[in-house]
């Protein structure tokens, strides 16, 4: 989920209809779902990014964690736990605890305008990007503002 392809200046460009393999990034950091909440806490805080596919060993996407999961799974100060004992609570839970198991996911293929508009129904923060049964990509929210950065652009030159 780094900073991946650059397609959307390409998408202004070639007057095609522009699909998700145009927009979408490649470079990706996924998690295996055995692996510590802990370590995708700090994965996205490192990364400053909001959503870590989960995969098997193959490829195959089995779960997506959001900073909500993190957020939601994370023991509250309010508990009154000390510090110590609050991170060895989180500790143990596993990423495939909080993963959301059932998602919506698009393909290379998937016009960038359905792509949106299901972000958008949705409320969904990103589309995991899936080809022959395996992760390829991840398409989110500021692939879309890349994208209208550089038509406001062209639009005020």
């Amino acid at each position: 989920m780094a900073a991946g392809t650059d397609g959307a200046s390409l998408a202004l460009t070639n007057h095609m209809p522009t699909r998700v393999r145009d927009l979408m990034t490649t470079k990706l950091v996924t998690l295996f779902a055995e692996q510590a909440m802990p370590l995708a806490e700090e994965i996205m805080r490192f990364r400053h990014i909001r959503h870590l596919p989960v995969v098997e060993p193959s490829g195959k996407l089995v779960g997506l964690v959001s900073h909500r999961d993190i957020l939601a799974a994370n023991t509250s100060s309010l508990v009154g736990l000390s510090d110590e004992q609050r991170r060895a609570r989180q500790g143990s839970v596993l990423v495939k605890d909080i993963m959301t198991k059932d998602m919506w996911t698009v393909t290379p293929q998937t016009y960038a305008e359905v792509a949106a508009q299901t972000l958008l129904d949705h409320a969904y923060g990103c589309l995991p990007v899936v080809e022959d049964g395996k992760l390829v990509g991840i398409l989110t929210e500021r692939d879309f503002l890349k994208v209208a950065i550089l038509h406001l652009r062209a639009n005020n030159a």
